[in-house]
């Protein structure tokens, strides 16, 4: 349960293509979505439809605050269809419509059932590289070793590479959780429950990561945080970006008010009210009882005056 991806929209979407189009149409499916999605699409269209539809994946793969960059220069465009002579005849006029900006060896054609379940899988694996990492530096703090020092030497190997390779709080935004539990969904409803396990660890790995790092806040002050003051330096999930979807500030805020933790909150980017929404929503407190609190601040300086901790939740340029 909460795993599956809600396809309502999709649906509609596809019913209101289906009532208006009066021609031959390709329709592109941008969306992360379950595998076997464009077959579903398929179906609605040809079912409620008065014409033909070539349906196609072509997944996304743009991040959030470099999504321009990742438009213009993609490390590929991938276009899964169906192998039939009508599929092929899209995918080829899709990929004419990349070829204008992205170099031909860059666009990739598959299967549209390829497609649909390599950005689940692509956003697993980075996933997987930010939970490992993180994993990792729990036996450094046990051990001594520092988690940096590792990750540059790991990372030295061409073979892995050094990209997600930072230890952190734990991976947030709208992508990685979503995608995650929607293959272990997959693995689970195709009868491959060790496979689901082995990706749902993933994300268990990223929840437990944000429990040892208030854990790690608790113990640093002398084991009570209560009526204590700590400064929160970010609250999106990541730099460059206002998103606050799934970010670890939202748990490691609802952490600390449960330990009567006073907050001051620092972001250059959010607004106000929406980490008010988050909050109320994440504690299942009204804002006025939020408000007792936290306190948003204008600046990082504000926020860590007369503070007993400072946490930088997010990597922000001007907290370095």
């Amino acid at each position: 349960a909460g795993r599956a991806a809600d396809l309502t929209y999709w649906e509609l979407a596809a019913r209101r293509i289906a009532a208006v189009a009066e021609t031959p149409k390709i329709v592109v499916e941008k969306s992360t979505v379950p595998i076997r999605t464009a077959e579903a699409i398929s179906s609605v269209l040809h079912a409620a439809g008065k014409t033909t539809f070539a349906v196609l994946s072509n997944p996304e793969f743009l991040a959030e605050g470099t999504a321009v960059a990742d438009l213009t220069s993609p490390d590929r465009v991938l276009i899964g269809g169906t192998m039939d002579e009508a599929g092929i005849k899209a995918a080829q006029t899709l990929a004419s419509v990349y070829a204008r900006w992205v170099p031909r060896e860059r666009v990739l054609t598959t299967n549209v059932w390829s497609s649909e379940l390599s950005k689940l899988v692509a956003n697993s694996f980075l996933a997987q590289r930010v939970s490992s990492i993180n994993a990792v530096s729990a036996i450094c703090e046990k051990s001594g070793a520092d988690v940096d020092e590792v990750a540059r030497a790991v990372g030295m190997d061409t073979r892995i590479g050094p990209k997600f390779l930072k230890a952190s709080v734990g991976f947030g935004g709208s992508c990685f959780q979503k995608d995650i539990l929607n293959l272990v969904y997959l693995c689970e409803s195709m009868g491959l429950p060790e496979v689901a396990e082995y990706f749902h660890w993933v994300v268990k790995m990223n929840d437990l990561q944000k429990e040892r790092f208030v854990g790690r806040i608790i113990h640093g002050l002398f084991n009570t945080v209560t009526r204590k003051k700590i400064a929160l330096l970010g609250f999106a999930f990541k730099k460059d970006t206002g998103d606050t979807r799934e970010s670890a500030s939202i748990d490691i805020c609802r952490k600390l008010i449960e330990e009567h933790a006073n907050i001051a909150i620092y972001d250059p980017k959010v607004e106000e009210e929406q980490i008010w929404m988050d909050l109320t929503y994440a504690t299942h407190l009204d804002k006025i009882e939020v408000q007792k609190w936290i306190t948003i601040c204008k600046s990082a300086e504000e926020a860590c005056i007369g503070s007993h901790a400072i946490v930088v939740a997010t990597e922000w340029d001007e907290f370095k």
